[in-house]
């Protein structure tokens, strides 16, 4: 039937409407979405950016195994502190203070040196593209490898803070080694991160080495560790505070250079050195996990991967917000 003329423009006005409000709702949709991390952002804009980072990463471990694991935990604690930014890397200025010297990295992060190698080289190969928050979470990755462990694809695309906080790094989102099992769910879980994801993480553990001053305590006056472990540590960490706070132990003592899952079997032998450590495996709700991750190393592998991917997920500028760093210590 035709539509006289009134009806035909009332028709359309209707029309012209619900398309608008159709418009709207879509166009408040796409804009409210989050710009997405994944693998391949620099498959165009930088095409051997994993090839440079992983070569300084080799160079860096073949001189000092250790730092593998100081490029790892420089990603942890980045992450950790208002999402994967790249703002532990911030030197300190005149308006705000770093992360760098709060109480859970001064005197204890180290890898500073490698990043800005990683970041010459990068930039060299495509300047300005590729943000030192990614170059974190790549350079970790390869540690993980290097040292014998896991591989995944890292997903990238995060851009870089133009600030850091002292004071947020030392509000407790680092969960210090004297961390109950409890306060270790707790500050995991603000971050979206699972109990599993906790005990996965914690796994990292099996490479690196803690200062006597954050194992002071568990060894001297806890009753879940291992006699004879104990008097080990003991050894070079004497019980006065300001007595070889320095000293160094490794966290895994089985294989302290290689990411295997000797730490879990340390845990079930109550040879965990930090408190923190032995807490997950102390009759509470984590004794499963570590147990399977003790005897299964395919188990922790996968639930690591996961874990990792979920980590580096947290809150990352993305899109226009933030920037790429040129120097990553600074703010362009």
């Amino acid at each position: 039937m035709a539509l006289s003329t009134s009806q035909y423009s009332s028709f359309s006005s209707r029309v012209i409407i619900v398309a608008v409000a159709v418009l709207v709702v879509f166009t408040g949709t796409s804009s409210a979405d989050p710009v997405r991390l994944y693998e391949g952002f620099y498959s165009k804009s930088c095409p051997k950016a994993f090839g440079t980072v992983k070569s300084v990463v080799q160079n860096a471990i073949l001189k000092e195994r250790r730092l593998g694991a100081s490029l790892l935990r420089l990603f942890f604690h980045d992450c950790f502190v208002n999402g994967c930014d790249g703002s532990v890397l911030l030197d300190d200025t005149s308006s705000f203070t770093g992360e760098k010297t709060a109480g859970p990295n001064n005197r204890s992060l180290r890898g500073f040196e490698v990043v800005d190698k990683i970041k010459s080289a990068v930039e060299k190969e495509c300047p300005g593209v590729v943000s030192c928050a990614d170059i974190l979470a790549i350079a970790s990755r390869d540690s993980v490898v290097i040292l014998g462990g896991p591989n995944w694809d890292v997903k990238l695309g995060r851009r870089d803070s133009r600030t850091a906080s002292f004071s947020a790094a030392n509000s407790g989102v680092i969960p210090p080694p004297s961390s109950t099992l409890q306060n270790l769910i707790n500050r995991y879980r603000a971050l979206g991160l699972s109990a599993k994801d906790l005990v996965a993480l914690s796994g990292a553990h099996t490479i690196g080495l803690a200062r006597c001053i954050s194992f002071r305590d568990h060894i001297y006056n806890d009753t879940d560790i291992d006699s004879s472990f104990a008097k080990i540590r003991q050894e070079k960490c004497p019980r006065k505070t300001g007595s070889g706070d320095d000293n160094l132990a490794p966290l895994d003592l089985q294989t302290p250079t290689a990411f295997d899952n000797s730490y879990f079997k340390n845990l079930v032998k109550r040879k965990g050195l930090l408190h923190s450590d032995q807490q997950l495996y102390d009759g509470g709700s984590t004794d499963s996990l570590v147990e399977t991750y003790s005897t299964d190393a395919e188990a922790f592998s996968c639930d690591f991967i996961t874990a990792m991917i979920k980590m580096g997920d947290i809150k990352p500028l993305t899109g226009t917000k933030g920037e790429i760093r040129k120097n990553c210590r600074v703010i362009n």
